[in-house]
């Protein structure tokens, strides 16, 4: 199956308190499935962009947490900035990158507008391609007036009412949600301080005033320069470079010029590449001549799939073996448990849970990438011991090195499956928990892991047997299986709780 990845890029109402902005951060990056890849703040226009992505399930649960925090920590009555706004989360965009389609997106947007307006009580619009109506669809539309024209007009105008929430605004102001495809949001600063020449430049650029497709454009004043802030909502069409040089020639024709621009979160590398392809007339230029795409496709190609791995333990070769067959075996089941988690947050049957199924979630998540690197961990260990027994023993200075590294290297070969044992105990333990209390509707997925996991934790203690067997003067072998032995006794235990979970839950015997 295809990985599913969703790009959100929230743009909060605080751009000053830095103390702020690390909460709301936060509330994005402790959330497992999800990384934090950017954060931008902008003092003058008083609002910062973060940048995020995950799966899809992650991606909404992580949104709605930020936009809790957001409205806990910021007061649109106190606020002040040039930028426009409607909320203390202003808006919400989901883009969709990988193994997702618009739809997708949409319907994210719409579940996350559902719940952010009856659990936090906030009115939310959805926009672009979620909006419910064709005015809605442009940003600028929904967010004409700003947080303290809506407060006027919600409850009054009909059309002001929110498509979720109350049709009240409190300090959190209003929130935008939306789905639509990449963008970037650009800025250009002038040699000057005149705002009114950024504010011609930007309505002779903006579409909407009769320039550029794709381009929304805004004339501000920050930090004692004019700017012409945009958004280009297409740059395969209408590309960075063409827009540079509108701005440029405009500028000229008002005495002035560009002084920089700005970047604000992140771009598509293709739109760079576009514009470097512009500049330098590369007619011929093909975008896999770049050092670091060739690269990347070259990894891409030589990573090895699940196909790959079962053709060669099905291989006439020692390795892959049983060991990294269990530790493969133990991965697939953290696998499972993370996904069980991930079905459980974000839903309300399963709220009184849900810190805990996001904790299991990043635990499952870090046993998982620790088991499927011990699927190669496994085969060196044992790859080393057959090197081991193949160094040359014709002297008895050569036969002593060779019975040292037999036994550093078995020793190594009974350590390796061991944890592996140790993680899967735990998976089988975490699969309980969700069993027990996670998303019942993916119970037969929780008792799928613990299956899983025992069959880990018999297949490594297997491998650890065997190699402590040529180790019985080594001081370490009864602990050894006496660790063995209690990570069987846990995974046992957390089989009976799968067991009794099924039947309780799911009338399954």
């Amino acid at each position: 199956m295809k990985q599913q990845i969703v790009e959100c890029i929230p743009n909060f109402s605080e751009g000053r308190r830095t103390d702020v902005v690390d909460k709301i951060a936060a509330a994005i990056s402790e959330h497992p499935g999800v990384t934090l890849l950017d954060r931008t703040s902008d003092k003058d226009h008083n609002r910062s962009v973060l940048t995020f992505v995950g799966d899809p399930e992650s991606v909404e649960a992580a949104a709605f947490y930020a936009i809790k925090t957001a409205a806990n920590l910021i007061d649109l009555e106190k606020h002040e900035g040039e930028h426009p706004r409607l909320g203390a989360t202003d808006v919400v965009p989901f883009v969709p990158i990988t193994g997702v389609s618009m739809e997708d997106c949409i319907a994210i947007a719409k579940r996350l507008g559902k719940r952010v307006g009856e659990e936090l009580s906030i009115p939310v619009y959805l926009y672009e391609e979620a909006a419910t109506r064709p005015d809605r669809a442009n940003l600028a539309n929904v967010r004409r007036g700003e947080y303290e024209g809506l407060k006027q007009a919600i409850g009054v105008d009909p059309d002001r009412a929110p498509d979720y929430g109350p049709a009240s605004v409190g300090s959190a102001g209003a929130t935008i949600i939306g789905a639509r495809p990449p963008l970037v949001a650009y800025n250009v600063y002038l040699a000057t301080d005149d705002v009114s020449i950024a504010k011609q430049i930007a309505r002779a650029v903006r579409h909407s005033s009769g320039g550029l497709r794709f381009v929304k454009a805004l004339g501000l004043l920050v930090d004692g320069r004019a700017q012409v802030s945009m958004n280009l909502t297409d740059f395969n069409r209408t590309s960075i470079a063409r827009v540079v040089e509108f701005i440029r020639r405009e500028a000229a024709r008002h005495g002035t010029a560009v002084h920089h621009s700005e970047l604000i979160g992140l771009i598509p590398q293709r739109a760079l590449v576009d514009a470097a392809q512009w500049y330098l007339q590369l007619d011929q230029f093909e975008p896999d001549q770049v050092l670091e795409t060739r690269m990347q496709r070259s990894r891409s190609e030589a990573a090895p799939s699940p196909d790959a791995f079962l053709d060669a333990l099905a291989a006439g070769t020692p390795t892959p073996g049983g060991g990294s067959a269990a530790a493969y075996c133990g991965a697939m089941a953290a696998g499972l448990v993370s996904m069980v988690a991930r079905l459980s947050i974000g839903k309300k049957k399963y709220a009184d849970v849900e810190k805990r199924m996001q904790a299991i979630a990043h635990r499952a998540e870090t046993l998982r990438t620790q088991l499927t690197a011990a699927v190669d961990e496994d085969a060196a260990a044992f790859n080393a011991v057959m090197d081991a027994y193949r160094l040359p023993k014709t002297s008895d200075e050569e036969k002593a090195a060779r019975r040292t590294a037999i036994q550093q290297t078995t020793i190594a070969a009974a350590e390796a499956p061991l944890h592996v044992a140790g993680m899967a105990a735990e998976i089988a333990e975490l699969a309980a928990e969700t069993a027990e209390s996670g998303n019942a509707n993916a119970i037969t997925d929780a008792g799928s892991a613990a299956s899983l996991a025992y069959t880990a934790v018999y297949a490594s203690g297997l491998n650890v047997r065997i190699n402590t067997s040529s180790l019985k003067e080594h001081d370490s072998t009864g602990d050894w299986l006496g660790q063995l032995d209690a990570f069987q006794k846990r995974t046992h235990k957390a089989l009976e709780r799968v067991t009794l979970a099924l039947k309780d839950r799911a009338d399954l015997t």
